[in-house]
């Protein structure tokens, strides 16, 4: 009887498996309003939402796990961290050899992740920092748009610039790095005329326990003024997207506790054209890639014909990863928000969903992100270069309560710069510069 009621229990649970198999979205399948269902425990709840209601609405693309293009340095310096590095107290990365901080690292710093071990938390995110950064300076002309419900209702245009001088590929390392530094980041504001000139500048360390050295011009004052690095996690111009978001999280990983939560199964916002390996890319003059982007309606807003929400993500695709779980909180109590929740690919470590938490533990924000599959490039001298070979991006930050968002990331036109893997001059993050670039 115990061997009968073994098969039959084996029996059903085959069936239920092949029932939730079944289930499994396949390409070309849309989930929207007829099959949200089916999404149910693959989604934030915030985000099933819009499904269910047929706000958002996107075609089903599979991205198998072991479609990647690794970087060939990249992926050799992941495989040679190997047991080289360890958490420190202060959440950095620390060599497991002297103790010390390493001068530079390529690579995931940690190949494997422990899950039960305490620090697992802080290593994926060090891991997701690292593979941005490997990607390389960043000189962006970018709308960021203040969407509500029915449309469009403000826009900005922006000039950012991103230097990295950690986790980049060997030729584009900045040779003497004497202040330490991990990023430089330059805002610049350049319409509309309310607000032309403001500008905003960010130098971050190395060093675990020196905050950030943060300045902003505003130009009806005429003056340069230090900002605190909590002031990061406010509302920029307004908007509901911070400094700390970037393109997941750009936050100092060591003004926060991370603690892995959990482990699921996701959809995630993705690019389409990138997985079908179609990516177009410019090679520069003064050296560095282009990205050429379709000129398409990338948001529901874009497109007349649109019947969603105005920020849904209209020309994306959805697909299926494997995820970690990892939360934040900030130590810092005038952080705006009280805890992050970061949903951070398995195998890629690229973020989906960043959900911001109040103090209380309500959800304030939910922060969605597109992912890619690198290209790989030939330069003019035969070199190979990798690039993030991205078609459009989708960068929102949606206001939960106030049913609002905003959308960054998209080019100012479909002529304008995202431009990669360019060189900086120490002088374009002065501090000097800061009031020349607001004039």
């Amino acid at each position: 009887m115990r061997f009968s009621a073994f098969v039959t229990l084996t029996f059903v649970c085959m069936l239920a498996a092949r029932a939730n198999a079944a289930e499994a979205f396949k390409t070309g399948e849309t989930v929207g309003p007829e099959t949200w269902q089916r999404a149910e425990k693959l989604l934030p709840p915030e985000i099933l939402a819009h499904y269910k209601t047929g706000e958002y609405v996107n075609p089903y693309v599979e991205w198998p796990a072991d479609t990647f293009t690794w970087p060939t340095d990249f992926e050799a310096g992941t495989k040679a961290n190997a047991g080289k590095f360890k958490v420190g107290p202060n959440g950095e990365v620390l060599e497991v050899a002297s103790g010390k901080q390493p001068v530079f690292i390529i690579g995931h710093p940690f190949p494997t992740i422990a899950t039960g071990d305490p620090s697992a938390g802080t290593q994926i995110l060090w891991n997701h920092l690292y593979r941005t950064w490997y990607f390389g300076n960043l000189r962006a002309e970018s709308q960021v748009n203040w969407v509500k419900p029915s449309g469009l209702e403000r826009r900005m245009d922006a000039v950012v610039l991103f230097s990295y001088f950690d986790g980049v590929p060997e030729r584009e390392r900045v040779a003497d790095n004497k202040q330490n530094f991990s990023t430089q980041e330059l805002n610049l504001i350049v319409s509309p005329a309310d607000v032309h000139g403001t500008a905003a500048l960010t130098w971050r360390y190395r060093d675990p326990t020196k905050r950030d050295s943060s300045w902003t011009f505003v130009p009806a004052l005429r003056r340069v003024r230090a900002i605190s690095p909590a002031n990061r996690s406010d509302g920029f111009l307004g908007s509901d997207m911070s400094q700390d978001d970037g393109a997941f999280f750009t936050g100092k990983p060591e003004d926060f506790t991370w603690k892995l939560v959990g482990e699921t199964e996701q959809l995630r916002i993705s690019d389409p054209i990138n997985l079908q390996g179609k990516s177009g890319n410019e090679w520069l003059k003064t050296g560095g890639w282009r990205a050429e982007w379709p000129d398409i309606p990338f948001i529901g807003y874009m497109d007349p014909d649109w019947k969603g929400i105005g920020w849904a993500p209209a020309s994306a695709s959805l697909s299926q990863r494997s995820f970690y779980v990892v939360e934040g909180v900030p130590k810092d109590r005038y952080y705006l928000f009280g805890k992050l929740q970061l949903y951070i690919d398995k195998i890629t470590f690229q973020g989906a969903w960043n959900r911001k938490f109040d103090w209380k533990g309500e959800l304030m924000n939910s922060f969605q992100v597109m992912a890619w599959n690198p290209q790989s490039l030939k330069r003019p001298d035969g070199g190979i270069d990798f690039v993030q070979g991205s078609n459009m991006a989708f960068q929102t930050v949606e206001a939960v309560k106030m049913r609002r968002a905003t959308v960054a990331g998209i080019k100012s036109s479909p002529k304008s710069g995202f431009d990669g893997r360019i060189t900086f001059k120490e002088s374009d993050f002065a501090l000097d510069r800061l009031s020349q670039a607001g004039k």
